[in-house]
This record gives structure tokens, C-alpha cells and sequence, in this order.
């Protein structure tokens, strides 16, 4: 009986720098590349009633698995597709193929671990292993200069400890030859109706970039943003734009799924400081690789903390509010801060918002309007398609005070921020065209028109365009 690996692709779909793949190939003389669609990904906010994975990121989900599917027919194998249950559904199938063992990527936030424990109870009897790695961070968990339990609470900290005394691992190659289990139903990838969704997953064509998922797609973007467009040097001085495809590398749903490796980007920023220039804007894009590697190792030191509205500061006097209707405001983009409603209206309609967008919407809902962070964090989980559970939750901690932020009460005043990175209002009308009349130097204030400038500039506040939620003036008094 030839030795037998199931490789369980999670949130790895990917076949360059894939230690796991790697591992599985050498020890076995035929592996089974098998991914598990979990119904309950799908499920409703008890709460809210919003999908926990929204519709563009199902959508983007299904491409990469039809890209990797692909992938591995051009190399001779299949990617076998199940939906239930992942941990029933993979230990049958090891029983069924006297596997010696399943191999994986590790995770860190409690889903998944409670999963891997699932798993691995139901391999024991069976005496099959489970084997997992971690391949999801530029840096290897192994590899840091203190253990877990001593991570620093502080990014800056952490990250001259990582730089000074850690060495990014090399990436592992492409799989050369690949033998897989043959006579085994590949299943079907299922259609979004078949997750829930009514609807086609329709992005506006107004969206910075129409991501399409997968590795093919991922590679052919890194190339384009280093090498086809040169953008990469310029990134420190673009990255806090909004309108546009490349202000910023836009990387980040492919990581967040693992269709392209952190180190692999990591080599070719290094190949592009050797051949083409290297300045703040290349290591900008490193010092952002490291930001998501950080929120990774805070998941891992504070495990369920990172949820709780308390936070992983434990701030248990912070008080938050439940205000479904107000929150719906927010989600909708009818806040009548034309700045917060063109970033939440762009994340409806594409669910992509730029991290300048992020930091102020998330900040307007915590620290103006006193809303429950979680709530937020669990929109955003349902919404971006590149979301991440570490990176999400850990930057609503952080904008919510209950997090990482060695600054206390950080607050965002919307008024300047608006001013700042949308000048001309740009962006604001890109989104709420209702506005497109509104001079440069009044649309972000636009509640303050009297009525005879409504009636000039075509927008009727209250009627067109809400009545603001709060009153903004308090930002220029600040």
C-alpha cells in the first residue's frame, strides 16, 4: 500500500512557498489536496443578521479555489472539494485512504484551533497524525527573539526586536513533480446561491480594483504593482490615497487567503531594492508585512480576548452602546458625514475600503457615536474581501482603545482628516454623486449649507442627502 498524505488547504491556496505542500510530497507517495467548505462561515450575526462571510468574499473564495483547482489539473492532480463538517469530513476521508497522516497550515484564533483539536481527537483512535505548520507570516514563529507569553504590547518595540535579531526563512519552491491518489470524487466548487446569496456578487464599477481570487491573479498583481508599473517605489508617499488601482499594493486579500506568501513578496521587494531602487517607500511596504505578522502573534498571545469588547487591555469600564438603527446609519453610508458615508458606501458596493478609510470610519463609530466595536469588527468580517481574523480584530481593538495603541484615546477628528486626504472633495463625490455640485470647500461640511446654497448647489439636506447623525461642527472647534 503506497504511503498516503490528505493535504488539508486552508487558508494557504497557494502552491509557491508552501511548506506544507512541500512536506507532504516528501514523505508521501501520494498525497490528496483536499479543501472543506464550512457552512458555518456562512452563517448570520446573531445579532445584526448580516452573512459572518459576506458575499464578495465568498465570491473571491471560489475563484481561488477554481484557480488552484486548475493549478493542480495542469500538474496531473485535483483538488478535492467537500462541503460540512471539516473535521468528520477529513477523517473519514483519511480513514477511507489508510492515510498516514493529515497535513495542514496552523492557525491561531479559535475556530480554527478548536478545529484542529476536533481533528486530531477523531485521528487519535485511528492512529493517523496531524501534522501543521505555520507558513501564514513573514516571520516564523520559531524564529522571534522572545517567546510568545513575552511579546512586546507595543508594535515599535516588537518590531526593531524582529528586525535586528530575526531573519525572514527563504521561500520554498513550486513543487516540481506532484503524485496524487487517483479514482477519488473531486467534487463540485459550489455556486454563491448554493452558500446563500441570492444575488451575483456585482461590483460597482466605481471600485478601486475588481479583485479576482487566486494565485494567478495574486502573482500577476505583485508583478504589476513592482515591476510593470514602478509603483512600488513611491508607495510611503501614495498609500494613504482613495481613489485609484495602485496608491496601494492592494495585496491583501491575496495574503489573506494565502493565494501569495508574505516572503515571497518579501524576495521580490528585495530583488527590486537590488535591480531597481531602494528608498522608504520599499521598506514601507516590509514595515506593513510586519504590522500583519504582529497582529498574528498578538491573536496568539491573547487568544478569545481579541472578540470581547473589553479587549485584550481587558478595559471592562469602557462602556458601549447597542444602537441597531444608528449602526445601520453607519452600514449604509447616511451617517450625513460625507466622509465616512462615501468610505462606507465604497465598502458596500465593492468591499474594498482604503486603511485611511478604515481608521476613520472605525474611529467615527467607536469615539463618536459610542457604538459597540465588535459590531464594526463583525461588518467588516462580512464585508472586505481581504479580510483577515487577526489583522480585522486587531485594528478594531486598537481603534476602539481596548487594543495596542500606546497612545491613550486616540481620536480621529473626521473634519481634518477629510481636508487632509480628499482636498478637493474627490473622493467624497466619487461616492455620494449627490454632492457633485457641492464646491471643494463646503462638502465636507455640507449640513452647514443655508437653504439658498442647497437650492444652488442641487442638494436638499435631509431629503438628497441625510441630516448628519451628529453635529460636525465640533471638529472645527478642535
Amino acid at each position: 500500500m503506497p504511503k498516503r498524505i490528505i493535504y488539508w488547504f486552508r487558508n494557504d491556496l497557494r502552491l509557491h512557498d508552501n511548506e506544507g505542500l512541500n512536506r507532504a510530497l516528501e514523505s508521501a507517495d501520494e498525497i490528496l489536496p483536499v479543501f472543506v467548505i464550512d457552512p458555518r462561515w456562512f452563517g448570520r450575526h446573531p445579532v445584526l443578521g448580516f452573512h459572518k462571510t459576506g458575499i464578495y468574499r465568498a465570491a473571491f473564495l471560489l475563484e481561488s479555489l477554481a484557480d488552484l483547482r486548475q493549478s493542480l489539473r495542469s500538474r496531473g492532480g485535483e483538488l478535492i472539494i467537500r462541503t460540512g463538517n471539516p473535521a468528520m469530513i477529513l477523517s473519514e476521508l483519511a480513514e477511507e485512504l489508510d492515510a498516514e497522516a493529515i497535513y495542514a497550515s496552523k492557525e491561531v484564533t479559535q475556530e480554527e484551533t478548536d478545529l484542529e483539536s476536533t481533528l486530531s481527537k477523531r485521528l487519535k483512535p485511528m492512529n493517523i497524525d496531524l501534522e501543521l505548520f505555520w507558513m501564514s507570516t513573514l516571520y516564523h514563529v520559531r524564529d522571534l527573539p522572545f517567546s510568545i507569553v513575552k511579546l512586546p504590547d507595543v508594535f515599535t518595540v516588537f518590531r526593531k526586536q524582529v528586525e535586528e535579531r530575526a531573519t525572514v526563512r527563504e521561500t520554498w519552491p513550486v513543487p516540481d513533480q506532484m503524485h496524487f491518489v487517483k479514482g477519488i470524487d473531486a467534487g463540485e466548487i459550489p455556486s454563491l446561491t448554493e452558500l446563500g446569496f441570492e444575488n451575483a456578487a456585482v461590483i460597482d464599477p466605481r471600485a478601486a480594483i475588481q479583485f479576482k481570487g487566486g494565485e494567478t491573479a495574486a502573482l500577476a498583481r505583485l508583478k504589476h504593482y513592482l515591476w510593470d508599473t514602478d509603483s512600488l517605489k513611491v508607495y510611503k508617499e501614495t498609500r494613504n490615497g482613495l481613489l485609484g488601482e495602485d496608491f496601494s499594493s492592494k495585496f491583501s486579500a491575496w495574503l489573506s487567503l494565502g493565494c501569495l506568501s508574505p516572503r515571497w513578496i518579501y524576495d521580490e521587494v528585495c530583488r527590486y531594492e537590488d535591480e531597481r531602487v531602494r528608498n522608504d517607500s520599499t521598506y514601507w511596504l516590509t514595515f506593513e508585512l510586519i504590522w500583519r505578522d504582529y497582529f498574528r502573534f498578538v491573536a496568539l498571545k491573547y487568544g478569545t480576548r481579541l472578540f470581547k469588547p473589553a479587549g485584550i487591555k481587558y478595559e471592562m469600564h469602557k462602556k458601549w452602546i447597542q444602537d441597531k438603527a444608528l449602526f445601520m446609519k453607519w452600514v449604509d453610508g447616511e451617517t450625513g458625514i460625507p466622509f465616512i458615508d462615501a468610505n462606507m458606501r465604497e465598502l458596500k458596493q465593492t468591499g474594498f475600503m482604503s486603511n485611511r478609510g478604515r481608521q476613520n470610519v472605525g474611529s467615527f463609530l467607536v469615539k463618536d457615536l459610542g457604538i459597540d466595536w465588535t459590531w464594526g469588527a463583525a461588518w467588516f468580517e462580512s464585508m472586505l474581501t481581504d479580510y483577515d481574523v487577526c489583522s480585522n480584530w486587531g485594528n478594531w481593538n486598537y481603534v476602539a482603545g481596548v487594543g495596542n495603541d500606546p497612545r491613550e484615546d486616540r481620536y480621529f477628528n473626521i473634519y481634518s482628516q477629510a481636508t487632509r486626504y480628499d482636498e478637493q472633495g474627490a473622493y467624497v463625490k466619487h461616492w455620494l454623486p449627490e454632492l457633485k455640485r457641492v464646491p471643494a470647500r463646503k462638502v465636507h461640511l455640507v449640513s452647514n449649507l443655508n437653504p439658498q446654497e442647497q437650492e444652488t448647489f442641487g442638494v436638499s439636506i435631509g431629503r438628497d442627502y441625510p441630516s448628519p447623525v451628529i453635529n460636525p461642527n465640533k471638529w472645527i472647534k478642535k
